[in-house]
């Protein structure tokens, strides 16, 4: 049998390289693997040889202990792999195929799959609608920062790449279409980026990074970053972004500055549930900031996209509404404004095959926007720790070898 080692949860701020079963066509009992999902037939799934797979800012919220995930828990939900078996059901994905796998598990079958909605699938998770690899209450679905990888609904999921070898030039940027550039993608449409729009994006961590990206690729005039980590802003600058340094205060006197008015257009939170406050409250955790910040700052009838994440249960949440996901939002503001919102997971398969497109063709340089980096598997804690004390970069895992 081959040997598949993963990265595992061991506990707060605690990861392992652990070695795990080789894949099989079954769902079988382990951390975080919903009972009733024990036992699930996968004869419509593939085995994926991981050719890339990266470390997630989601993944982080479960390291740092902000969630409940169970120890043992294998992480990864952002794959790139290389078939190397298929089950019996699998009818057009071959085994040698080189594919990006949606970091959302959907089956395609349901109401909402059929409507594109593959974020809040009905079938894979029998929690709650939405599935991903590797998360907790997700369905325990296994991750995949590891060598092989089990992918159900291979036909429906994975994402061919055209041509192996010129996918392989372009590799760590295709690794971002499993999550981060779709979502950052889905945050700017959300908020109605377009042709001429200003743009403000919370946050300059890699989704925040592929929100700007994705705001440039979409046609707005000026993309504005905000954040508190100026290593993170500085990378922002490097292709195009003006920014916003949150250690200075509340954003809008900034943006101000920068666009004469002290309002955008659009507005992206990439931040999520773990947002801290501004100037000289910025070494306190302040879940609602961002939110409140955006809708303050967002022009009447304008939209916020929220691909931040937001939990229902945090037991290092700062108060007991915050433990369950209660946040104390200024929602007259955004009522007053006229303010539409989008949250949730992002349906990667809505976007995608033409993301892959526009990276094929060289429309869009990913990869070197959100400083994408190839570290060995038994790297990985070190990759954990680094990003969590603030790098300015996209950790990407190798864990057969693939990247250069």
């Amino acid at each position: 049998m081959t040997g598949n080692k993963a990265v595992a949860y061991k506990g707060p701020g605690k990861v392992e390289l652990i070695d795990i079963d080789y894949p099989s066509f079954e769902l079988k009992d382990g951390p975080g693997v919903n009972p009733a999902n024990v036992g699930r037939s996968v004869r419509h799934g593939a085995i994926l040889k991981t050719v890339a797979t990266n470390i997630c800012g989601s993944d982080q919220h479960m390291v740092r202990g902000r969630t409940t995930a169970p120890a043992d828990l294998v992480l990864g939900h952002e794959i790139t792999g290389e078939v190397v078996e298929v089950g019996p059901d699998v009818e057009f994905i071959k085994v040698g195929d080189l594919c990006s796998v949606p970091f959302n598990i959907a089956c395609g079958r349901c109401k909402n799959c059929k409507e594109g909605k593959t974020g809040i699938c009905l079938n894979v998770n029998p929690d709650r609608p939405g599935s991903a690899y590797g998360y907790v209450d997700m369905g325990g679905w296994v991750g995949g920062q590891a060598n092989y990888v089990l992918v159900p609904y291979a036909d429906w999921n994975l994402l061919k790449f055209p041509d192996k070898d010129q996918a392989m030039e372009k590799i760590l940027d295709l690794a971002m279409l499993s999550d981060i550039f779709p979502t950052g993608y889905h945050g700017a449409v959300s908020a109605g980026v377009g042709v001429g729009s200003t743009v403000y994006i919370a946050g300059a961590g890699p989704v925040g990074l592929a929100a700007a990206t994705s705001a440039h690729l979409l046609g707005a005039a000026v993309v504005i970053v905000g954040d508190l980590n100026e290593d993170r802003l500085a990378q922002a600058r490097k292709f195009g972004c003006e920014t916003v340094d949150l250690t200075k205060g509340d954003p809008a006197g900034q943006i101000e500055q920068i666009l004469g008015v002290p309002e955008v257009d659009c507005g992206v939170d990439a931040v999520g549930f773990e947002a801290r406050g501004h100037g000289k409250d910025a070494s306190h955790e302040a879940p609602a900031t961002v939110l409140n910040s955006l809708m303050e700052i967002t022009a009447a009838g304008g939209a916020l996209g929220i691909p931040g994440l937001y939990v229902t249960g945090d037991p290092g949440g700062v108060d007991e509404a915050a433990k369950k996901g209660s946040l104390s939002l200024n929602l007259g503001t955004g009522w007053a404004k006229s303010l539409s919102f989008t949250t949730g997971q992002c349906p990667v398969m809505r976007y995608n095959r033409k993301l892959m497109m526009a990276i094929l063709h060289d429309k869009v340089h990913i990869a070197e926007n959100v400083n994408a980096k190839a570290i060995s598997l038994e790297d990985a804690p070190k990759g954990y720790a680094e990003f969590d004390a603030g790098a300015a970069t996209k950790y990407v895992l190798n864990p057969n070898g693939y990247l250069s």
